[in-house]
C-alpha cells in the first residue's frame, strides 16, 4: 500500500514538472500552410505593429527562407519584414546593396520591408553585463509592438548553429551592434569588428545577453514569439554567399514562446537524427560541437532567458 502511494506521488510530481515545462510545437509540414498552423498552435495572436524578423540572405546563397514559404504567414499577421545591415562586408553591408538584395530575393513582392538601422541606432539594456553593457539595435525597432522571430535553423561558421537566439541577437543588432556582440563588447569602444580577438565562449555568451535584451524589450511593449524552420540544413549560415550543400534532409518547423527551449529542441533533433548514407547529420553535429555552440543555450538558460527542458508537441 505504501509503495503504491509513493508511486502515485512520483507520478503526480512528474506530471506537474512536465506541465511546467515550456511547450515546443512541431510539424513536419514545411509549407506556407504548415507555417501558419504552427503559428496558430502557439495561441499568441500577433497584434499591433508586427515585425517579422528574418534573414534576407547573402546574394549567391540559396538556403534562406523563401518568400513563397513565409508570405502567407506575413500577410496573415499584416507584418513588416525587418532586418539590419551586416558588419562583415558582403553585399548587405551598405543600404543600397541591401535593398537590391531584398528586391532580388523577392521579399518586396510579399510584404513591406524595413532595414531597421537605416536611420540610426539606439541602445537597449541587457541584464547580463558580463561582456556587453548594452545591445545596440536599429532605431526602427521602436516602431513595433510585436515580433515574430522567424529563423532558419542551420549551421554557422562562428556560432556553430543559427536559430532564434542568433536571429534576435546578431540579427536585430545594427552593424555596430553586431560588431559589439562578436567582440564581446570590445568593439563598442573600438568599432573595429575584426581587429579584436575574442574568446569563443565570450562571443556566445554575448549573443545570449543580446537575445535576452530583445526578448525583454518586446515583453514590455507587446509580445514576441519564436519559430525555427529546419530545412536546407547546411553547415553554413545564410550570411554565406557560397554555403555548403546540406548533407541531411529537412526535418520540419518548430515554434515556442521560449527561445531557449526552441533552439534546444532543434539541437536535440539534429544530435539524435537517424543518419544514413546520403542523409547524414554528422557534418552539422561537428560544426556545432567544434564551435562549442551548445554553450549559447546553456548561457541563455543560466541568465534566465528560458529553459533547456521542454515538452515536444507534434501537430499534424
Amino acid at each position: 500500500m505504501k509503495r503504491h502511494f509513493l508511486t502515485i506521488i512520483c507520478m503526480l510530481i512528474a506530471t506537474t514538472l512536465l506541465a511546467q515545462q515550456p511547450k515546443v510545437y512541431m510539424t513536419k509540414d514545411i509549407s506556407p500552410e504548415g507555417l501558419v498552423r504552427i503559428y496558430e498552435a502557439l495561441g499568441v495572436k500577433a497584434k499591433g505593429r508586427v515585425a517579422v524578423k528574418i534573414s534576407t540572405g547573402e546574394p549567391g546563397g540559396h538556403n534562406f527562407l523563401q518568400p513563397s514559404l513565409i508570405g502567407k504567414l506575413v500577410k496573415e499577421v499584416n507584418g513588416t519584414i525587418v532586418e539590419c545591415n551586416t558588419a562583415y562586408g558582403g553585399k548587405r553591408a551598405s543600404f543600397e546593396q541591401h535593398w537590391q538584395t531584398v528586391r532580388d530575393h523577392g521579399f518586396l513582392d510579399i510584404a513591406k520591408v524595413d532595414l531597421m538601422d537605416e536611420e540610426g541606432e539606439f541602445e537597449i539594456p541587457v541584464k547580463d553585463t558580463t561582456h556587453i553593457k548594452s545591445d545596440i539595435v536599429g532605431s526602427h525597432l521602436q516602431n513595433y509592438d510585436f515580433m515574430i522571430n522567424l529563423a532558419h535553423f542551420k549551421g554557422h561558421t562562428m556560432g556553430g548553429f543559427g536559430g532564434v537566439i542568433k536571429n534576435q541577437s546578431i540579427g536585430v543588432a545594427s552593424a555596430n551592434g553586431k560588431a559589439n556582440i562578436h567582440t564581446a563588447g570590445a568593439a563598442q569602444k573600438t568599432n573595429r569588428m575584426w581587429a579584436v580577438r575574442t574568446n569563443q565562449d565570450a562571443f556566445l555568451e554575448s549573443m545570449a545577453a543580446a537575445a535576452q535584451a530583445v526578448h525583454d524589450y518586446f515583453k514590455q511593449r507587446g509580445d514576441i514569439i519564436y519559430i525555427n524552420v529546419m530545412n536546407n540544413l547546411s553547415v553554413d549560415c545564410d550570411c554565406d554567399s557560397h554555403p555548403h550543400d546540406p548533407e541531411m534532409k529537412d526535418i520540419g518547423i518548430l515554434a515556442s514562446t521560449d527561445p531557449v527551449a526552441l533552439d534546444q529542441a532543434c539541437i536535440d533533433l539534429v544530435f539524435n537524427y537517424p543518419s544514413k548514407e546520403g542523409d547524414n547529420a554528422a557534418a552539422l553535429i561537428e560544426r556545432i560541437n567544434s564551435r562549442h555552440g551548445v554553450h549559447t543555450v546553456e548561457q541563455a538558460e543560466k541568465i534566465g532567458l528560458g529553459s533547456r527542458k521542454y515538452e515536444l508537441v507534434k501537430i499534424k
